[in-house]
């Protein structure tokens, strides 16, 4: 970095010294209270955190962030086992850097036999590896709860140079993406803890060679810096590309992955003494769906993979009432009770040749709030004469679904015409790339009032990040799929004229 990063990057690392200062200012306590607190710490991560690290875990509203549950294990995994591969693919936001450059660390070292003697920190570059190695050395150097209970720590270098030891003789060394770690020592040990901070980023990731030469550096050059007695290797980031070094090292052989998602199974949060439902629903509803899967979910999806962003046409499209036909299909996701799928209505107008999106339900919703909106749109249509054939997918026809459609019906006075659909359908993968070809060729055409609605970006999202293997959500484009496939077999069926003729006699019969 230049003088002036480097005068802003110094300035930041001082007021980070005076936080920890004044953060870990210690009580008072007798000599037996502190050596029964120091091996209660020893053996408990959560607690230990919570008592050298307050200034990490105080929320802005004056709350604690607790550890979370995968915290924890990852610290108790690294504590049990000296000698490994790991990989944490965690979520942005979920304090990877913090907990495997500094708190796992540092708790490392502070069992009674300590865990590390040479820790060697990777980052992108050497000048953000030594900011990060900033954050250890100000912990080490200022922070009065560690020094007073494990003795003074700081004795000789500068996180700005990339490496600094300890006065018990522990070595730091921060190290570039790519730069060689060959001869990384200090005095007679080599490295027993390396941990490779977020190596990947945007522009290496369009590069498959460029990724497939940095992962033989990390395999080769980096891993080959332990000595015979091995040591821990971890590496941590989020899964931004199925292209990436994180992506090809957590795939290899005798390596044990971490992977933690933004909302577990369920919908909720992972981390919820930081992250809230409703922070999380902001960041879905601002965010488009497929940055959103990336950063957030370990889900990257390759945008255009089926469908083009080209091929998406707009036009104002006719009155409903003057369409060939109008279906709606629907597909309520697999768990009909699981707010955490999305469920999706597609309304789809013929005319001629012509395939118009007309409006979209593509919503995380209980299965009330769908059945809802399907009443919401017969009853619109009803009012403009205007006839809509309703589907369902005959297997989400589930006990469950039905009875809310049947509730709304009671509660309206009518019961909503909603066939199942029976076809025997094949791959979805196949059917919807298929069925691409009809954009591709320009007979298909949305809505252009609906460009704006929630619902619509929604699904039209998940249109064009759909792919093969796509662990995301793809209930629009299957939707979608559903309704052109019978508003074509429609047109097929209407399409052929049969012909009659004579039979030719042969000369010689009778």
């Amino acid at each position: 970095m230049n003088q002036k990063e480097l005068k802003s990057a110094r300035e930041g690392w001082q007021r980070l010294c005076l936080t920890v200062q004044k953060c870990t200012a210690r009580a008072d306590e007798t000599p037996a209270v502190k050596i029964a607190r120091i091996e209660r710490l020893r053996s408990n991560y959560a607690e230990f955190v919570k008592y050298y690290f307050p200034h990490y875990c105080q929320k802005p509203d004056g709350g604690v962030s607790e550890s979370a549950p995968f915290h924890i294990k990852a610290a108790n995994k690294l504590l049990k086992t000296p000698q490994g591969i790991f990989v944490f693919q965690w979520a942005r936001g979920h304090a990877k850097s913090t907990h495997m450059d500094i708190m796992i660390p540092l708790w490392l070292m502070a069992q009674k036999q300590r865990q590390i003697n040479v820790m060697v920190l990777v980052g992108k570059s050497q000048d953000s590896a030594d900011i990060l190695l900033g954050d250890i050395q100000a912990e080490l150097q200022f922070n009065q709860r560690y020094i007073s209970d494990y003795g003074q720590q700081y004795n000789a270098g500068d996180w700005s140079d990339g490496r600094f030891v300890t006065a018990q003789g522990v070595a730091f060394f921060a190290l570039g993406r790519g730069q060689s770690p060959r001869g990384v020592r200090y005095r007679e040990n080599r490295p027993d803890y390396i941990v490779v901070d977020d190596l990947d980023d945007d522009e290496l990731c369009r590069n498959p060679s460029r990724v497939n030469e940095m992962t033989d550096w990390v395999k080769e050059a980096l891993y080959g810096t332990f000595g015979s007695k091995g040591g821990r290797f971890v590496m941590v980031g989020n899964l931004i590309s199925k292209t990436s070094v994180l992506a090809n090292i957590a795939a290899s052989k005798g390596v044990f992955l971490s992977k933690v998602n933004i909302t577990d199974k369920n919908g909720d949060p992972s981390w919820p003494s930081a992250w809230s439902k409703e922070r999380i629903k902001a960041l879905q509803d601002f965010m488009s769906y497929r940055s959103f899967q990336k950063e957030y979910m370990n889900n990257p999806i390759a945008g255009g993979a089926v469908f083009k962003a080209e091929w998406i046409r707009y036009k104002t499209v006719f009155k409903w009432k003057d369409y060939d036909r109008i279906v709606a299909y629907c597909d309520p996701s697999f768990k009909a009770t699981d707010k955490s799928d999305f469920k999706a209505v597609k309304v789809w107008g013929k005319k001629g040749t012509e395939l118009h999106c007309l409006k979209a339900f593509c919503r995380q919703c209980t299965v009330g709030e769908l059945v809802r909106w399907f009443y919401d749109l017969h009853e619109s249509a009803v009012r403009q004469s205007v006839i809509i054939d309703y589907y369902i997918e005959a297997n989400m026809l589930q006990d469950l679904l039905l009875d809310e459609f049947a509730l709304e019906g009671e509660k309206r006075g009518f019961q909503l015409p909603i066939r199942a659909d029976k076809r025997k359908k094949p791959d979805k993968f196949s059917r919807i790339e298929n069925v691409s070809a009809l954009w591709e060729r320009g007979f298909v055409y949305y809505d252009v009032k609906q460009k704006d609605d929630t619902d619509f970006q929604a699904a039209l999202e998940q249109t064009l990040c759909f792919e093969k293997g796509m662990r995301g959500h793809d209930d629009a484009p299957d939707a979608d799929e559903g309704a052109i496939f019978i508003l074509q077999k429609d047109a097929r069926i209407k399409g052929f004229r049969p012909e009659v003729g004579f039979r030719q006699t042969p000369e010689n019969s009778y």
